[in-house]
C-alpha cells in the first residue's frame, strides 16, 4: 500500500486561521485577575459540546489530502531502473549461460533416451538398468568430490532425513519411466510424460488446496487431449508401458512437492543436491532390483545379449551409463 499525504502549513503558522482561534483556551493565570469564575486545576475539565471544535467542510479539504493506491498483483510493477553497461553485460552473459545449460541438458537427454532404449531392447531388465544409471551418476560425483572438481557439501543428519521422501519419489519415478521405455516406444513414453504439468496442478489443487487461475486449468486441456490422442492412436500400445509413464509423472510431482517443502533452508548447490539424491535413491533401489529381477536373470540376459549383438552391446551400455548424469 502506497500513500501520498499533503498537509497545508498555512493553518499551522497563521495565527488568524480558524484552527488557531478554535483551539485557544483561557489560561488559569488570566482567570485569576478577572471577575469570571475561577477554574480549578484539581477538577477535570468538562467540555459540554465539541461541535465548535470541528472544522467547516471547505477547510477540511485544505487541511489534508490523502490518496491511496493498492498495487495490482496481476500486473507487473513497472520500475524505470537503468542498468550500467557492466550490469547489462553480466545479465546477458547469465542468460546465455542458462540457455547453454538447457541446450546441453536437452542434447544429453536425447542421447540418453536413444541408448537407453537400445540397451533395453537387447537387455530387457529395467530394474538393473535403472540401478546402473543411478550408480554411474553417483560414482561420477564421488570422483568429483574426491578430486575437488566439485565442492564437497557440508551435510548433516537432518538433511538426509529431509531428502529421504524426495529420494523415494525419485526412485519410483525413475524406475517407472525405465519400465515404460522397455515396453513401448521412447516417443510414446515422453508424450505421456509431457502430461506432468497436469498432474502437478491437480495434485496441488486437490491434496494441497492450492488454487490456480482459470487460464491455468484451460491450458491443461491441450496437454491432456494430446496425451489421450497419442494413447489411442499408438500402434504398439502396451498397458504396462502406459501405466509406467503415468506412475512416473505422479512420482515426480510428489518429488517436487517434497523437495519444495522439506529442503527449505538447506544450503546445498543444485549439482550436489542431485548427487545426494542419486546416491540415496541408489541405496533404496538396489535391494528392490535384486528382489524383483536377481543376479540369475541378469547373467542369463547378459549372455543372450552378447551372443546376439556382440561387443557392440557393451559399447552401447557404456555410452548409456556415461550420458545418464
Amino acid at each position: 500500500m502506497m500513500a501520498m499525504v499533503k498537509y497545508s502549513a498555512y493553518l499551522l503558522t497563521n495565527p488568524a486561521s480558524p484552527r488557531s482561534q478554535l483551539c485557544t483556551l483561557p489560561s488559569i493565570h488570566n482567570l485569576q485577575h478577572t471577575n469570571q469564575p475561577s477554574m480549578s486545576s484539581l477538577k477535570p475539565l468538562h467540555i459540554s459540546s465539541a461541535h465548535n471544535f470541528a472544522l467547516p467542510p471547505e477547510l477540511r479539504r485544505r487541511v489534508t489530502a490523502c490518496q491511496a493506491y493498492e498495487a495490482d498483483r496481476s500486473r507487473p510493477l513497472e520500475l524505470n531502473i537503468e542498468l550500467s553497461d557492466e550490469e547489462a553485460g553480466t545479465e546477458t552473459t547469465q542468460r546465455l549461460k542458462i540457455g547453454l545449460y538447457f541446450a546441453t541438458w536437452w542434447a544429453l537427454n536425447v542421447v540418453f533416451n536413444i541408448y537407453n532404449k537400445k540397451v533395453l531392447n537387447a537387455f530387457p531388465y529395467p530394474w538393473l538398468i535403472s540401478t546402473l544409471s543411478l550408480a554411474a551418476g553417483s560414482l561420477m560425483m564421488l570422483i568429483s568430490w574426491a578430486t575437488r572438481v566439485a565442492d564437497v557439501p557440508k551435510l548433516n543428519l537432518e538433511f538426509w532425513k529431509a531428502l529421504f521422501p524426495v529420494a523415494v519419489a525419485h526412485t519410483i519415478g525413475h524406475v517407472a519411466a525405465t519400465v515404460s521405455m522397455s515396453k513401448v516406444a521412447v516417443s510414446f513414453t515422453h508424450i505421456i510424460k509431457s502430461g506432468e504439468p497436469a498432474f502437478s496442478v491437480l495434485v496441488s489443487r486437490f491434496l494441497l488446496g492450492e488454487a490456480f487461475p482459470v487460464p491455468v486449468y484451460l491450458s491443461l486441456l491441450p496437454i491432456i487431449g494430446g496425451c489421450a490422442l497419442a494413447a489411442v492412436t499408438e500402434l504398439n500400445f502396451n498397458m504396462i508401458g502406459f501405466m509406467g509413464a503415468m506412475i512416473s509423472n505422479l512420482a515426480f510431482v510428489f518429488r517436487n512437492i517434497f523437495s519444495k517443502k522439506g529442503m527449505k533452508g538447506m544450503s546445498v548447490s543444485g549439482m550436489n543436491y542431485y548427487a545426494c539424491l542419486s546416491i540415496l535413491s541408489l541405496l533404496i533401489l538396489t535391494p528392490f532390483a535384486i528382489a524383483v529381477e536377481g543376479p540369475k536373470l541378469w547373467a542369463a540376459g547378459w549372455q543372450t545379449a552378447l551372443s546376439q549383438i556382440g561387443p557392440n552391446f557393451v559399447w552401447s551400455q557404456n555410452w548409456q551409463l556415461e550420458t545418464v548424469f
